[in-house]
């Protein structure tokens, strides 16, 4: 049911370029990284007044560490466009870069401009301030915002990402101090980390190459993985996919998500996930492209960071201002055995799971009024919640459309299908 708030709102004077609509409630976009520019875009396109609010690509330079590479080739990260002009490569040629092929990693300072660049040029009326909350008045949407502004909105888009849903196993975190553990996610430089004993928990890119940059920087880090081997990506044959010979092609077709047929579908096919079964999509997201380190990142890793690969953490504790860890190591013959380790530090690679309920600027009541499973929001096939008019995007969309959503490439398939939703007003059952 809506509830009532007795939200009232102080009209301001519309700004130049704003895209505000005074005879029309706006629309409105929290979030600037990729999905919520590309969402922003189409909806500009599809003649739809919105607001877009946040700092752009905030997450990608403030909980990214400096120093780190993209997995997604150059040809697959760009962010989408109604219009042509603004792919990464439109970026590098107006910086006066020459162009770059598969076997480049992009740097992710290289994204960070790619962003803001596209922001300048296709969002200059973004407003780069906090959104504090969202309410629900009336079939309406009451948002307020840091600097105390209030207005009412008639969609809402959550772009938010993927930082608020960062996975701390609470039998991890809640044993140690705060100074003692933390997500990759709350890094921005691990050179803090000099000298220091880390122990990286994980075995996919991000604590591959959060050991990798540890290390390059005077820390000791030691990598403690379930999986009984860690794994590398392979080298691009060639820059361009086109360029593999016919018979690879056809056996296994390039895609923003690699060469193969199933990631082809995955990439492809987003709605069509959607029609599986729950348990299927979970799996599909586990999965495909499951955890592993880009090819580029074996070099920097082998023979560089011990990895301790069969090992499950049975249990954590502080000692003596240090990290203790009671391993147990898979073993074979006489069985599993358990190993002490020490460290100064517990680094969690432990990735995301979406739970919107970890969302704190939707109001309680309109998270408890939208259907989940698994702490997902269910969605409809353009993007929208079982909240009439509240739609999410990126990250939160993975569980529902599929892996492309973990991924920039994503950005052109979600945005199209959320900003035709949002303009034509309609919906179908989550």
């Amino acid at each position: 049911m809506p509830m009532n708030t007795g939200f009232s709102v102080r009209h301001k004077a519309v700004r130049k370029g704003s895209a505000r609509s005074p005879g029309r409630l706006p629309a409105v976009v929290i979030g600037a990284g990729p999905y919520g520019l590309a969402t922003a875009a189409w909806l500009s396109a599809a003649g739809t007044p919105r607001r877009v609010f946040g700092e752009p690509m905030e997450c990608w330079y403030a909980n990214m560490p400096a120093g780190m590479y993209l997995k997604s080739v150059p040809a697959a990260s760009s962010i989408s466009a109604p219009e042509s002009g603004y792919r990464l490569e439109d970026f590098r040629t107006a910086r006066g870069r020459g162009p770059v092929g598969d076997r480049y990693p992009i740097p992710v300072e290289e994204m960070v401009d790619y962003g803001r660049w596209f922001q300048e040029r296709r969002l200059p009326e973004l407003e780069r301030e906090k959104v504090r909350s969202v309410g629900h008045v009336d079939g309406l949407f009451a948002v307020t915002l840091d600097s105390g502004e209030e207005f009412l909105a008639e969609k809402v888009v959550m772009a938010t990402g993927q930082v608020p849903f960062a996975h701390e196993p609470p039998e991890l975190t809640g044993a140690l101090p705060g100074e003692l553990v933390s997500h990759t996610s709350r890094h921005r430089d691990l050179s803090l980390f000099s000298g220091q004993r880390v122990a990286v928990l994980g075995a996919g890119q991000s604590a591959l190459e959060s050991a990798a940059l540890l290390h390059e920087a005077g820390a000791l880090p030691t990598v403690i993985a379930r999986a009984e081997s860690v794994a590398f990506g392979t080298p691009p044959d060639t820059d361009r996919p086109c360029d593999r010979p016919r018979a690879v092609r056809i056996a296994k077709p390039g895609s923003p998500l690699g060469p193969g047929w199933s990631l082809l579908a995955c990439s492809r096919g987003g709605g069509a996930v959607r029609r599986l079964p729950q348990g299927v999509r979970l799996r599909l997201l586990h999965d495909v492209l499951g955890p592993s380190g880009g090819w580029w990142l074996r070099q920097r890793v082998d023979d560089r960071v011990p990895v301790l690969c069969g090992c499950t953490v049975r249990s954590v504790g502080a000692e003596d201002g240090t990290v203790r860890l009671e391993v147990e190591v898979e073993g074979t013959g006489a069985g599993a055995r358990t190993k002490a380790l020490r460290a100064d530090h517990l680094l969690l690679a432990t990735g995301y799971r979406v739970d919107i309920d970890r969302l704190g600027l939707l109001a309680p009541e309109l998270r408890r009024e939208t259907r989940t499973f698994h702490g997902a929001p269910r969605l409809s096939a353009g993007f929208e919640s079982s909240v009439p008019g509240l739609y999410f995007t990126g990250l939160a969309a993975a569980p529902t459309f599929g892996p492309v959503l973990r991924f920039v490439a994503g950005t052109g398939f979600a945005a199209r299908r959320l900003a035709r939703s949002v303009a034509a007003g309609t919906r179908t059952r989550p």
